[in-house]
C-alpha cells in the first residue's frame, strides 16, 4: 500500500481557487481515487491552503473513506483577514468526521518580492500553536526561507513531535538539521528531474523513517509526465524512483513511508 501524503484533489476538480466545491465536483473526485487505487495508492491526504480550500478538503474527506484532510493558511494565501479565517478553521476541529490529520500547509515563502514576512510569521506561529493545542501534525511550506523557517520553529522544538517539511527543496546540510529534530521530508516529483541531483543525494542519505511520499497534485508532476497535470497515482512512480536511488525494493519504500505517514498523521 502507498499513501499520497500531500495532494490537492480539491484543485484538480475545479477551475477557480477559493470557491466551494459543487456536488458534481465532489463526485468527480471518485475517478481520481479509482485511478490511484489501480496503482496501489489507497490513502490520499488533501491539504488546505486557505479557508475555502480547507473547507473543500474537509468536504472531500467526509465524502470518501480513502481521503483525509488538513486545514491551514498557506503563506502566499495569508491576507489581512487571516486571523478571522483561522478562527473559522478552528471550528472544524470539533467534528472528528472531518478527518483532520494536520495543520498545513503553513510556513514561510519569500520567493516573491512582495512577500510580507511579518504577517507570514504571525500566521505561522498561530497555526503552530493551533496544531500543538490539538495534538496534530504540522505540514510546513518553506520556500527561499530556510533560516527564517528554522528560527520560528526553534522555540517550539521540544513541543513539536510530528512535522513534515513538504516538498523539501533545500540541501543535504538542511536535511540533516531538520531530520535531527525528528521531522520528516516530503519528497515529490522533482526528485525525478534530471538536474535535481542535490535532492537525489538528500534522498539517498536520509533514513527511510524520515521520508514521506507526496505528489502535490495537480502540481510538480514527475519527469515522465512533466508539463501535464499531476495525479495521486504517480506516487507509485516516485516510490519506484526512490527504490532505485536507495537500491532497495518498491515494497520496502511503500512499507517504510506508509508506516511513517501513519505515525505522523495517527491514521
Amino acid at each position: 500500500m502507498l499513501i499520497d501524503s500531500h495532494c490537492h484533489i480539491n484543485l484538480m476538480v475545479k477551475k477557480k481557487f477559493d470557491i466551494l466545491l459543487t456536488k458534481e465536483e465532489v463526485f468527480a473526485a471518485q475517478s481520481i481515487i479509482n485511478q490511484a487505487k489501480k496503482h496501489n495508492v489507497d490513502i490520499i491526504v488533501n491539504v488546505g491552503t486557505s479557508l475555502p480550500e480547507s473547507l473543500n478538503c474537509v468536504t472531500l474527506a467526509r465524502a470518501y473513506p480513502e481521503l483525509y484532510s488538513t486545514i491551514g493558511i498557506h503563506p502566499n494565501d495569508c491576507t489581512d483577514n487571516w486571523q478571522e479565517e483561522l478562527l473559522e478553521m478552528t471550528k472544524l476541529l470539533d467534528d472528528k468526521d472531518n478527518k483532520i490529520v494536520a495543520i498545513g500547509e503553513i510556513g514561510i515563502d519569500l520567493h516573491y518580492p512582495d512577500s510580507n514576512l511579518t504577517r507570514q510569521t504571525d500566521a505561522f506561529k498561530a497555526q503552530i500553536e493551533l496544531a500543538l493545542g490539538n495534538d496534530l501534525c504540522i505540514v510546513i511550506h518553506s520556500r527561499d526561507a530556510y533560516d527564517e523557517t528554522l528560527s520560528i520553529l526553534e522555540p517550539y522544538r521540544k513541543d513539536i513531535k510530528r512535522c513534515i517539511f513538504h516538498c523539501f527543496s533545500y540541501d543535504l546540510s538542511a536535511a540533516r538539521q531538520i531530520t535531527s529534530w525528528g521531522y520528516a521530508l516530503g519528497i515529490d516529483g522533482p526528485v525525478t528531474y534530471p538536474k535535481n541531483e542535490e535532492l537525489r543525494q538528500v534522498v539517498r542519505e536520509t533514513p527511510l523513517s524520515n521520508l514521506v511520499l507526496e505528489t502535490d497534485s495537480p502540481y510538480l508532476p514527475p519527469q515522465i509526465i512533466r508539463g501535464k497535470p499531476n495525479s495521486p497515482q504517480y506516487i507509485a512512480t516516485i516510490a519506484q524512483f526512490i527504490a532505485e536511488l536507495k537500491k532497495t525494493t518498491v515494497q520496502e519504500i511503500a512499507n517504510g513511508t506508509t508506516q511513517t505517514v501513519r505515525r505522523l498523521f495517527q491514521l
